[in-house]
């Protein structure tokens, strides 16, 4: 806080005279959200992925000040030397499997529903939208993370009537995890019959 605090001072002082203004420098609303909130913000983001509608519920402000406040809040965090270790980089459902039986390590897979707007009226898939297990509209999503919670892998958005085995089969996790070294994959029973 000591060292990227002042940076972001600075940097917002110098945006506020950057313009011409029709009142003074300080004058109207005041941030509620303040730099030190910002950091924390920002940093829980980065560790733990949490989304910025979750963060925006903790600190009582709107999402898009959350998104906001992040973007500033990175850069000055890269500045300073703080970024994401370039070693590791997963970007395959593949590249996960290899991580995780490196060092035959576990990992954790299920499914997540994401509720949308029910699709306009006449489209042809409109049904396809509707989850059997929420009754609601929805998109679906593959995740699979390590045994401390990290996410390693987010597959492609389906609808939220493709069941969790699935959009696993379509994907190819079956023959990933059979052909290559051992690992622990946990997975609920929405996994039973896959054949791995």
């Amino acid at each position: 806080m000591a060292e990227v605090g002042p940076l972001w001072y600075e940097r917002h002082q110098a945006r506020l005279t950057a313009r011409p203004r029709r009142r003074a420098v300080g004058a109207g609303a005041k941030h509620r959200f303040v730099f030190v909130d910002r950091l924390l913000a920002t940093l829980v983001s980065l560790r733990h992925g949490t989304t910025h509608d979750v963060l925006a519920c903790w600190f009582g402000v709107d999402r898009s000040t959350i998104t906001h406040a992040i973007g500033e809040v990175r850069l000055l965090l890269a500045q300073r030397g703080c970024t994401v270790a370039p070693d590791v980089r997963l970007c395959t459902l593949a590249e996960v499997v290899e991580y995780l039986g490196a060092d035959g390590r576990t990992g954790i897979v299920d499914g997540t529903e994401i509720r949308v707007r029910r699709p306009a009226a006449g489209r042809k898939d409109r049904d396809k939208f509707v989850s059997g297990k929420t009754k609601q509209n929805a998109v679906k999503s593959l995740v699979l993370t390590d045994a401390e919670g990290r996410v390693l892998f987010c597959g492609p958005v389906r609808p939220g009537s493709c069941a969790d085995i699935t959009q696993a089969r379509q994907l190819g996790l079956a023959q990933l995890v059979s052909g290559g070294s051992f690992m622990e994959i946990l997975a609920d029973a929405g996994y039973q019959g896959m054949g791995a």
